[in-house]
């Protein structure tokens, strides 16, 4: 029997159980009621198995009488599967000029519809060079032109914003419920 004081999942065990009185469910998932912390960690001993607080902010606290390791393996497993269920989304990145030929365009305007097909958002910055910093509404209609292009699978999180000589803004996957 494990008798450490605190784990990761800040369960009490056995002689940690400090409170004169829990709720107690025995190793069959019965309830048996309240009962004196002394002898439910008789009855623990008995069967040989742990006494876990498993629910310490009621009054009392509520008790089981189990295998603690095996516990323990349970709660990773379902800490792991909620990991393998999450989906972490990514924020890919495209880059134009204001000056960007058609084709070229085109080729960035694919790559923008694959990453948000996948589900990951993506920022397109617009990189001002020299002069261009001067005609900033020329980057302006290139974004507004972008955003009107992928309007079907995406959709522009905020206005475009400059920021040194960039122009960025993000496009994030339309959810289709």
């Amino acid at each position: 029997m494990e008798e450490n004081l605190f784990t990761e999942e800040k369960h009490r065990i056995n002689k940690m159980i400090t409170v004169p009185q829990v709720r107690l469910i025995d190793q069959n998932g019965n309830p048996v009621g309240i009962v004196s912390t002394r002898e439910a960690q008789f009855m623990a001993n008995d069967a040989g198995l742990d006494l876990v607080e498993i629910v310490a902010q009621a009054v009392p606290p509520v008790c089981k009488i189990i295998n603690y390791g095996k516990l323990k393996y349970e709660l990773q497993k379902k800490k792991s599967e909620a990991k393998k269920k999450q989906k972490v989304i990514e924020i890919k990145e495209v880059k134009f000029t204001p000056v960007i030929g058609e084709h070229d365009y085109n080729v960035k305007l694919q790559s923008i519809s694959r990453f948000v097909s996948e589900g990951n958002k993506v920022k397109v910055t617009l990189r001002f060079r020299g002069r261009e910093l001067s005609h900033q509404e020329i980057g302006s209609k290139l974004l507004k032109r972008i955003v009107d292009d992928v309007k079907e699978i995406a959709k522009c999180e905020g206005a475009p914003q400059l920021e040194g000589r960039q122009m960025m803004m993000v496009l994030s996957p339309i959810t289709t419920k």
